[in-house]
C-alpha cells in the first residue's frame, strides 16, 4: 500500500514536504486538472507547476528516491 510510505515520508520531511490528499470521486475537477486517472497517481509539484508523476504502487524506498530531488535541502 502506498499510502503508510507517503505518510511516513510526509512526517519525516515535515516542512519540506506538502502532502495532500484528494478523493478523485469527490474533487473531480482537481482529478482532471492534474490527469489523474488511475489510482494511486502521486504528483510532485514545485511552485505549483507537476515536475514528476508516479502511477500505480510502488514500494517506499522508490518514493522516497523519486521525492528527493524536490525535498532535497536537509535531506537524510
Amino acid at each position: 500500500m502506498v499510502a503508510p510510505a507517503v505518510e511516513h515520508l510526509s512526517v519525516e520531511k515535515a516542512g519540506r514536504l506538502k502532502v495532500v490528499k484528494v478523493n478523485v470521486d469527490i474533487a473531480q475537477q482537481t482529478a482532471a486538472r492534474f490527469q489523474a486517472m488511475s489510482i494511486p497517481t502521486l504528483l510532485i509539484l514545485s511552485d505549483g507547476q507537476v515536475v514528476d508523476r508516479i502511477v500505480g504502487a510502488l514500494p517506499e524506498a522508490d518514493i522516497r528516491r523519486r521525492w528527493m530531488p524536490s525535498c532535497s535541502s536537509g535531506a537524510s
